[in-house]
């Protein structure tokens, strides 16, 4: 895992609406990247409804939220328009970002084994350093987690 005071690796990818975005474009203020393994899904939908509820909050911290998973751009659109998601949702369909955030690999679900994205999430600071690491998430009040964190 990456550990706060380590700089956060840069990334490049498309959102939901096709547009590319970088970690670069966040420098000057906190971003929250978020790793989920799949849109539409009981865990994924209650964390990323989590951060929407939370935008009040995060936008009073100057805070943007990119989440991100190994789903095609089409699939992000449906799950940003199903829950009225605002924020940044990456499509990272190879799973380089992911895994360069040990965020991504081997995984077992019903006896199969597969690549996949691991439920994490990090705190990127101003000056792009991670500031706060969060592994293997519960999504359930995840958020708050995150708020807290940001408000140190």
């Amino acid at each position: 895992m990456l550990e706060p005071g380590d700089d956060a690796p840069a990334f490049e990818l498309s959102n939901q609406h096709g547009e590319t975005v970088s970690l670069s474009e966040f420098s000057g203020q906190p971003v929250v990247v978020y790793f989920y393994p799949r849109a539409n899904t009981e865990g994924c939908t209650v964390q990323a409804c989590e951060f929407r509820d939370a935008s009040s909050d995060l936008d009073r911290l100057d805070a943007e939220v990119v989440g991100i998973s190994d789903d095609p751009v089409e699939d992000l659109a449906s799950f940003a328009e199903d829950y009225d998601l605002e924020f940044h949702l990456l499509s990272d369909e190879d799973g380089s970002v992911s895994a360069a955030y040990d965020s991504y690999g081997e995984k077992q679900m019903f006896g199969n084994t597969f690549d996949g994205v691991f439920r994490n999430t990090y705190v990127v600071d101003e000056d792009g350093t991670i500031a706060a690491v969060f592994e293997g998430v519960t999504p359930e009040g995840h958020a708050d987690e995150v708020l807290a964190a940001l408000k140190r």
